[in-house]
C-alpha cells in the first residue's frame, strides 16, 4: 500500500491517546521545564500539540489554520480535557472518508487531505517524544504505531531538501539502540541523544 493509499486516521487516533497519557503523567512542577523543542517549555509544548489538532480541524474544514494560535492555553489540570475536546472536534471533520482525497490547503502547501493527517501524526509522535523526554516518562509509543508512522514518513518526508519551505531539520543518525519513536524524531530532524532518560 502506498503512502497515498494509506488511511492514517487510525494511527493518528492511537497517537493522540498516547499523547493524552503523557500529558496526564506531567507533574505540576514540570510545566516550566525545558523540552527538546527549544522554543517550548512543557506547558507551551502541550499547548502547541493541542493547537496542532485544532489547526488540522480548520484545514479539513477549508479554513485558515493561522486563525488558531500556535500555542493554545488551558489550566494545567485541564490539558487532557483540552486535548480530547480538540480531538473530538477534529474527528467531526475528518471522519468523512472523502476528505482523505480532497485537496486541502495548509501554510506549507496544497495536497490531499490524507497528507495533512500524516503531518499531524508526525507532529503528535515527535512532540510526544519531546514531552516524554522532558518529563522523564517512557518516550516510546507502541512499536507497531511508531514503526508504521516511520515507514510512512520516510516516504512522505524525503531526506532532502530540508529547511526553508520544508519545516524540518536535517535527518539525524539514530543511536544504535534507538526505538521507533526516537528514530521518527531523528528522521524529523530532532537531536534526541542529549534528552534520553
Amino acid at each position: 500500500m502506498t503512502t497515498m493509499q494509506t488511511d492514517p486516521r487510525p494511527l493518528f487516533r492511537d497517537a493522540l491517546n498516547w499523547v493524552a497519557g503523557l500529558i496526564d503523567g506531567v507533574r505540576s512542577a514540570q510545566f516550566t521545564d525545558p523540552t527538546p523543542c527549544p522554543e517550548f517549555d512543557v506547558r507551551s509544548l502541550i499547548g502547541h500539540l493541542v493547537s496542532t489538532i485544532d489547526r488540522g480541524r480548520v484545514i479539513g474544514a477549508g479554513g485558515d489554520p493561522l486563525t488558531v494560535p500556535e500555542v493554545l492555553t488551558a489550566p494545567d489540570d485541564g490539558w487532557v480535557a483540552a486535548l480530547r475536546t480538540s480531538a473530538d472536534h477534529y474527528w467531526e471533520v475528518w471522519n468523512d472518508d472523502a476528505l482523505l482525497d480532497t485537496v486541502v490547503t495548509a501554510p506549507w502547501g496544497t495536497f490531499p487531505g490524507r497528507a495533512a493527517v500524516l503531518i499531524a501524526l508526525n507532529e503528535a509522535l515527535v512532540h510526544g517524544w519531546d514531552l516524554a523526554a522532558a518529563t522523564g516518562q517512557p518516550a516510546e509509543a507502541d512499536p507497531d504505531l511508531a514503526n508504521a508512522a516511520l515507514g510512512i514518513m520516510q516516504r512522505a518526508l524525503p531526506e532532502t531538501p530540508r529547511g526553508g519551505p520544508v519545516p524540518f531539520g536535517p535527518v539525524v543518525d539514530p543511536a544504535p539502540a534507538a526505538g521507533a519513536t526516537e528514530r521518527l524524531a531523528n528522521w524529523s530532524g530532532r537531536v534526541t541523544e542529549p534528552w534520553k532518560n
